[in-house]
């Protein structure tokens, strides 16, 4: 299961917004959650300080202030049961003339 990583600190309100966006995400995309206190410390506190909340897939940093939603459900394979054009036929409307 993937791990997406939530740096943040206690008083935050961007972290409180960012944490609810991945709830959201996560009840259709599971993944683990990691939230790390950039207080506990102080390398974490001097890298992400002026930058969080800082959302990091698999370790790889993708977000810092705020999360996009539709990019996150991009990065963890777009939404439940979409098939990608191509695959499985085209889901699109006949054209009309």
């Amino acid at each position: 299961m993937r791990t997406v990583t939530l740096y943040g600190r206690p008083g935050c309100h961007l972290c409180d917004e960012a944490r609810s966006v991945l709830e959201r995400v996560r009840a259709t995309h599971p993944f683990t959650l990691a939230e790390v206190d950039i207080e506990a410390d102080d390398e974490l506190f001097k890298r992400y300080l002026e930058r969080i909340p800082v959302v990091a897939l698999d370790g790889a940093e993708l977000f810092e202030l705020f999360v996009d939603e539709e990019a996150l459900r991009t990065k963890l394979g777009g939404p439940p049961g979409d098939i990608p054009h191509g695959i499985g036929g085209d889901r699109r409307p006949p054209a009309t003339h």
